[in-house]
């Protein structure tokens, strides 16, 4: 069974060194989360650690899908403290070990966020996925809207350039269009 928990600072970087693996695994596999092949599972888990000041300030969170004691998935929300943008946040980082694909997990990690985020408040949550890509399908499925494509906008692991179609999801109450 899947259990998705938040994590604090401290648990992140206890979990850093199976988050490098999960992420390795996952750029190895052909995911555009912003790393190159081959990446370093060391180099990995200092980005992961990197992450536990920002946890801890609440400017990010970071839940991950633990399935037979182990991680099988993550993803993190990224909020801004500019004053114009608290209503909104950033997926990032929405991974799951390819052997662990294909069992709901990421749509399950994909539906905390967004119930952790309408709770927190916010009411529009962004993020860019490589066109064309699984993950892509994924957010399209659960209801997101895409909102315009980039070519050339991030490299693959391979280091080829590709596009990148953005996506938005609107929670809660919308704004008035103030008529």
């Amino acid at each position: 069974m899947t259990e998705i928990i938040p994590v604090s600072g401290p648990e992140l970087v206890t979990y850093a060194d199976e988050l490098a693996g999960l992420t390795t695994e996952a750029v190895a596999g052909g995911a555009s989360v912003g790393f190159l092949a081959p990446l370093d599972r060391s180099a990995a888990a200092a980005w992961w650690r990197e992450r536990a000041a920002a946890v801890d300030a609440e400017t990010e969170q970071v839940w991950i899908a633990r399935d037979d004691a182990r991680v099988a998935g993550t993803v993190g929300l990224v909020r801004t403290a500019l004053p114009n943008a608290r209503h909104r946040a950033e997926v990032a980082k929405l991974m799951v070990r390819p052997s662990a694909r294909g069992r709901g997990i990421g749509r399950a990690l994909l539906t905390t966020v967004e119930r952790w985020a309408a709770a927190e408040g916010l009411t529009l949550l962004v993020l860019d996925t490589e066109t064309g890509s699984d993950a892509e399908h994924l957010y399209r499925a659960a209801g997101w809207t895409a909102c315009g494509s980039v070519p050339g906008y991030a490299a693959d692991p391979h280091g080829t350039l590709r596009p990148t179609t953005f996506y938005y999801r609107t929670l809660g109450r919308r704004e008035s269009s103030g008529r």
